[in-house]
């Protein structure tokens, strides 16, 4: 069985995704691409998939009777309508985060898929897929190092571009913590307070960096997170639990050790497509897979997609506050209750 998907957003990402399902994966087939800008369109599927049809819309495309999958990659704010077009549709919906730039237009969404019946929608959180958030979490759930009590992370960026700004170290940085966390310890959060160390001489004008966002979840567990996107060195990732038994931390990428000029070194990543993209051919293989194997999606959910928005509302307002700022998710309605992310 090969599923027909169509791309809704064939920028960067989406060209990727379109590369990978081409090119790598198995199980899956590019039928359709659409863009807001039609020339990028038509040079990555002459490019790509030369065979695929070009839609003027997503809502055209996801209309095609022959597209039975759609692969949502465009812009942020745009992500909404194309996935609950997707849903009313009938039609399975993979979509890069955000799920939508709202809580209220990821709730939407949610009562959309429940209305439905099934699970349709997976987001794209892809480090619940990376190698070493996985042996983590099995560590966590064999309770190999006893009761998560606190946890230690970082997101460095060597740099960002000007148009960055205070805010997004939540909504494009910090959001792939807050959904790997929530994972990791399977457990909601309750407060958020954001502080902001010494600045950085080279962030810009308008940009506070680095952050420090102080999370609690429910059961009591803290989490401190920096984000620093100015860092200069390397595209770098930490992640350390530590339990009542002992201290589980993600491992560090690998590379060849040197030894040369008196110096014994390693090389960091610069770049974080690099980083993880293992985790991005893994988790649309297991979209794919999942669709075949069970009829729904298996990966992370649109309550997932949910949790993350309201979180990350909540640590903005935290940011502009100075204040700890609740967090109040609701209870998680039981349509969701039984997913959890496939083991890979």
């Amino acid at each position: 069985m090969t599923i027909k998907i169509g791309v809704i957003g064939t920028g960067a990402i989406g060209r990727e995704h379109i590369k990978r399902i081409t090119n790598t994966l198995s199980g899956g087939k590019i039928v359709a691409v659409t863009d807001v800008n039609q020339a990028v369109a038509n040079q990555v599927s002459e490019e790509l998939v030369p065979d695929a049809v070009i839609y003027p819309d997503d809502k055209e495309l996801i209309a095609a009777e022959n597209v039975e999958a759609v692969l949502v990659a465009s812009w942020g704010p745009a992500h909404e309508q194309s996935v609950l077009a997707a849903i009313e549709a009938g039609k399975y919906v993979f979509c890069e985060k955000p799920l939508a730039t709202t809580a209220e237009g990821c709730k939407r969404i949610v009562e959309a898929e429940m209305r439905q019946g099934k699970r349709l929608v997976q987001v794209g959180f892809m480090r619940r897929y990376d190698s070493g958030y996985v042996q983590l979490k099995e560590a966590i759930d064999s309770n190999f190092i006893g009761e998560p009590l606190m946890i230690q992370c970082a997101h460095r960026n060597p740099e960002v571009p000007d148009s960055y700004t205070t805010d997004m170290a939540i909504t494009d940085t910090l959001i792939h913590e807050i959904d790997a966390l929530h994972w990791l310890v399977d457990d909601d959060y309750k407060s958020v307070q954001v502080v902001f160390p010494k600045k950085s001489k080279h962030a810009s004008e308008h940009l506070q960096d680095p952050q420090i966002i102080m999370l609690e979840t429910n059961s009591g567990i803290t989490i401190n997170a920096e984000v620093f996107v100015n860092c200069k060195y390397g595209y770098d990732i930490q992640c350390e639990v530590i339990g009542e038994e002992g201290i589980a931390r993600l491992p560090e990428v690998s590379s060849i050790v040197t030894r040369k000029n008196a110096k014994l070194g390693t090389n960091i990543l610069m770049d974080w497509k690099q980083r993880f993209i293992d985790a991005y051919d893994k988790e649309l293989q297991a979209f794919m897979d999942s669709i075949k194997l069970t009829g729904e999606p298996a990966g992370p959910t649109a309550w997932d997609g949910y949790i993350a928005a309201v979180t990350a509302d909540a640590c903005v307002k935290a940011q502009q506050s100075g204040q700890r700022e609740t967090i109040a998710l609701g209870k998680k309605p039981d349509f969701y209750q039984n997913n959890v992310t496939s083991k890979v």
